[in-house]
């Protein structure tokens, strides 16, 4: 369970991230583009690509799609069905969704298909834009971050399938590395 209060400080902690109000009501956006707004009755909403929201859909079976004029443009999620972390990954995902991508660049040294990592390490392989989100929901930029790691517990992130442990489990043979076991 999460509260509005760890709501509002996750999204505050992203990049250029400014409060605001939308229709009254408490959001958050990264250079005048909203992508999270808390509602009255305990509920976020994010603005989410087709695919970041069918994820997230398919994973947290409380959440339902955000529909404005017949489109489809994110999802609804109380905030007392979630857990912080799975929260903290979704609001990233609705970031990564408005920021533009210089700014994504400048921030974590790759696009939306690359990670990298600020301090100046190996950047993480195309591995997709909701594996990447989930990688860096958990702090991991880096291909040494990525080593530190069981497969299994890369593959337990939501966002993380097959083929992105794929792609990176090739990455770290390539330096002679793999996953901990």
């Amino acid at each position: 369970m999460t509260t509005r209060s760890h709501a509002r400080k996750s999204a505050l902690s992203l990049p250029e991230v400014e409060e605001g109000t939308h229709f009254g009501l408490p959001s958050f956006a990264v250079r005048g583009r909203n992508f999270a707004v808390l509602t009255r009755d305990a509920h976020v909403q994010l603005h989410l690509s087709d695919a970041d929201a069918g994820a997230a859909l398919a994973a947290h079976p409380v959440a339902e799609q955000l529909v404005r004029n017949g489109t489809p443009i994110g999802i609804r999620v109380p905030l007392d069905g979630i857990g912080g972390k799975d929260l903290n990954g979704l609001l990233l995902q609705a970031w990564l969704a408005k920021a533009p991508k210089r700014l994504e660049a400048e921030r974590f040294g790759g696009g939306s298909e690359a990670g990298g990592d600020p301090r100046g390490g190996d950047a993480l392989p195309a591995i997709g834009r909701p594996a990447t989100a989930a990688l860096r929901a958990e702090g991991i930029t880096t291909l040494d971050d990525v080593a530190a790691r069981s497969e299994r517990g890369l593959l337990a992130l939501h966002g993380v399938g097959p083929k992105a442990v794929a792609i990176l489990r090739e990455a770290l043979a390539a330096q002679g590395r793999g996953f901990r076991d």
